[in-house]
C-alpha cells in the first residue's frame, strides 16, 4: 500500500497520475524532505527529467505553485518553472502536488568543497544577481541556506525551494534559524532585500566556517546574539578576513539596493585578487639582489678552485 506521511518518503516506482490533467509521473528517487512536503526527481511521461513535489496541505501547496507561476512570467526567456499542477490518489486519497523543472547541481558548499575555493566570488555574484532580479520583482527569496543554492558544473546559480519566497513587505514565510536575521537580533522578519543579504553573509561563514558559526550559535544566549559576534568570525577567518567590509554592510543592511550589494561584492573580490596577484609579484629590488648573490658565489667558487 502507497501512503503519504510527513516523514516517511514514497518508494522508488511510484506512479503518480494527475486526477485532472491526466498526465503521469514516475518517481526516481527523494530530493527532499521538508515541513511541508517532499520533492522527488521524477520521469514525466517516461522521458523528461523533473521535480515533484507533494503536499500535506493543498492551499499551502498552491500558495507555493502560484509563486512558481508568477516567476515564470518573470523569466521569460528561461524555462519555466512551473511545469503542472495536479491532485493524485493514493491509498484512495486525493493528494496535491505540482511538477517543476529540475535543477542538476550541487549545493553550494559541496560545490565549494569539491571545485575548490577559487569559485567563491564568481558563485557569490552570480547568486546576488539572482536575488536582485527576485527583488526587482517584488519577492525575496527568504530561506536561503546552502542546500537551496545549487551550483551547477559550469559555476551557474539556480535557487531551489521556493516554498519561502515572500512578497516585500509581508512576514517571512520559511526560514531557517541560524540564517534568520531576526535569530541574531539583527531585524525583522518582515520581507526585504537585506533579510537575503544578511542570509547570503550567513551562508559565506557556513561554508567557510560551519563549525564555529554553529558553536556560536548554540553557546550564545539570546540577549547576546548579535552581528558583531559574527563579525568576529569574520575577522579571524583567512578566507572571509578580505570580505570584511562587504560581510559587515550585509549583516547591517546598508546597501542601497541589490543592484549595489552586487557592485560592492564584485569590487570586493577584484581588490582582492589584484592585492593577491601584487603580494605574489617579487620585487625588482630583490630580484637584482638574488641574482648578484649568485654572481658573487660563482666569482668566489671560481677565485677558490684556481
Amino acid at each position: 500500500m502507497t501512503t503519504l506521511s510527513d516523514k516517511k518518503p514514497l518508494p522508488p516506482g511510484t506512479k503518480l497520475v494527475g486526477k485532472w490533467n491526466g498526465k503521469s509521473y514516475h518517481l526516481e528517487r527523494l530530493l527532499g524532505l521538508g515541513a511541508n512536503g517532499q520533492v522527488y526527481l521524477a520521469l514525466a511521461g517516461g522521458r523528461s527529467v523533473c521535480a515533484v513535489k507533494i503536499g500535506l496541505e493543498a492551499a499551502e501547496l498552491q500558495g507555493e505553485a502560484n509563486i512558481l507561476a508568477s516567476l515564470n512570467i518573470l523569466e521569460k526567456q528561461r524555462r519555466p518553472f512551473l511545469l503542472d499542477v495536479d491532485d493524485a490518489v493514493l491509498d484512495g486519497k486525493d493528494v496535491p502536488f505540482y511538477v517543476m523543472r529540475y535543477i542538476p547541481g550541487s549545493p553550494v558548499k559541496d560545490h565549494l568543497r569539491a571545485n575548490g575555493s577559487h569559485w567563491f566570488g564568481v558563485i557569490g555574484y552570480r547568486l546576488l544577481e539572482r536575488l536582485a532580479a527576485l527583488h526587482e520583482a517584488g519577492w525575496v527569496f527568504g530561506d536561503i541556506k546552502s542546500d537551496n543554492v545549487l551550483v551547477t558544473d559550469y559555476g551557474q546559480v539556480e535557487l531551489v525551494d521556493y516554498g519561502g519566497m515572500t512578497a516585500k513587505g509581508r512576514s517571512i514565510r520559511q526560514f531557517t534559524e541560524i540564517y534568520d536575521r531576526g535569530y541574531w537580533s539583527a531585524g525583522t522578519r518582515i520581507a526585504d532585500p537585506a533579510y537575503d543579504w544578511f542570509a547570503v553573509a550567513i551562508l559565506w561563514l557556513h561554508c567557510f566556517d560551519g563549525k564555529r558559526l554553529t558553536q556560536l550559535s548554540r553557546t550564545l544566549i539570546p540577549q547576546n546574539r548579535h552581528p558583531r559576534e559574527l563579525m568576529k568570525l569574520v575577522r579571524s577567518n583567512p578566507r572571509l578576513k578580505p570580505m570584511e567590509a562587504w560581510m559587515d554592510k550585509a549583516f547591517a543592511g546598508r546597501f542601497l539596493d541589490s543592484r549595489d550589494a552586487c557592485a560592492n561584492w564584485r569590487e570586493t573580490i577584484r581588490e582582492t585578487h589584484s592585492a593577491k596577484a601584487k603580494a605574489s609579484q617579487v620585487p625588482a629590488w630583490m630580484a637584482g639582489l638574488f641574482a648578484a648573490s649568485i654572481v658573487l658565489c660563482a666569482t668566489a667558487a671560481v677565485w677558490l678552485f684556481h
